[in-house]
């Protein structure tokens, strides 16, 4: 299939990263496709993969999500249908709308996703999802790219779980990539106060050697995450290459401003590799 767009708007989500990745692994024969941290899954949808990809989240809701899309697609829609977009109509699902099914966890899931503030996931202690109406009085739904991912999403396994979950089905020639929360800032852009509770330096810490048991099953990586001198040190391995990437990024709200920021890549995918060897 070819590249589709994703179904759910994600923070830090990685589109602007598929010309590059796609460039990284032309040359190279993959096996199963791992992707351990889902979120918007775009690099995912951009891949031409015809054998069993390995998927996997630690927010239980997404999962639910993207496993509804691939087995349900038009439950999901038929619900999704139902839900309007309106102040009113969004805090009422919001706060007061309890799914009965699955697919109509699903449904609230890409509504809210889609109506709330710039598309943020965000519960309070008690675990409700807080985040408040986007105001996007003009927007629309093309439920099209519920089926489209269906189509992609079925040749999937989808697990709900720790970046680690998978990690006894890699083997060789396996493509693993890793998209981690990033802890630390890069350009002081705050993701080191949103963040840091959710995947801490230890966890990145941890990701690290999950890299070495990659290398180990003479698997492939690729790795994104920020450009700073800490995530450096850390994920810094012999034989394996760096890539410092610009991109623009669109910081705030209403009033947001774009600025250039820099993230790493870190792949033991070499240069020019031949896809036969």
């Amino acid at each position: 299939m070819p590249t589709i767009e994703p179904f759910v708007r994600w923070a830090g989500g990685k589109t602007w990263l598929i010309p590059y990745l796609h460039k990284l692994i032309d040359n190279i024969h993959i096996e199963h496709y791992h992707e351990p941290f889902l979120g918007g899954a775009a690099i995912f949808f951009s891949l031409n993969l015809s054998k069993l990809s390995y998927l996997s989240d630690s927010n239980e809701q997404l999962v639910n999500t993207y496993i509804q899309i691939r087995d349900n697609p038009k439950s999901v829609i038929n619900c999704f249908l139902q839900f309007k977009n309106n102040e009113y109509e969004y805090y009422r699902i919001r706060d007061n709308f309890e799914p009965k099914t699955s697919e109509e966890a699903a449904a609230q899931f890409i509504y809210l996703n889609q109506t709330s503030y710039n598309g943020l996931f965000r519960v309070n202690k008690q675990g409700k999802y807080n985040v408040p109406y986007g105001f996007r009085t003009n927007w629309h739904y093309d439920t099209r790219r519920i089926s489209l991912a269906s189509e992609k999403l079925k040749n999937t396994k989808i697990s709900v779980g720790d970046f680690e979950i998978n990690k006894y089905k890699i083997n060789k020639h396996d493509l693993v990539f890793l998209d981690p929360p990033y802890t630390v800032s890069h350009n002081n852009n705050g993701f080191i106060e949103y963040n840091k509770n959710l995947f801490s330096l230890d966890d990145q810490k941890r990701l690290s050697r999950f890299i070495d048991y990659i290398k180990q099953k003479n698997a492939y990586y690729v790795l994104t995450n920020a450009a700073h001198e800490e995530i450096k040190k850390i994920f810094t391995k012999e034989g394996d290459r760096i890539i410092k990437l610009k991109r623009n990024s669109l910081i705030g709200g209403r009033n947001a401003s774009r600025e250039e920021i820099f993230e790493y890549i870190f792949t033991n995918i070499p240069q020019g590799e031949d896809k036969n060897e």
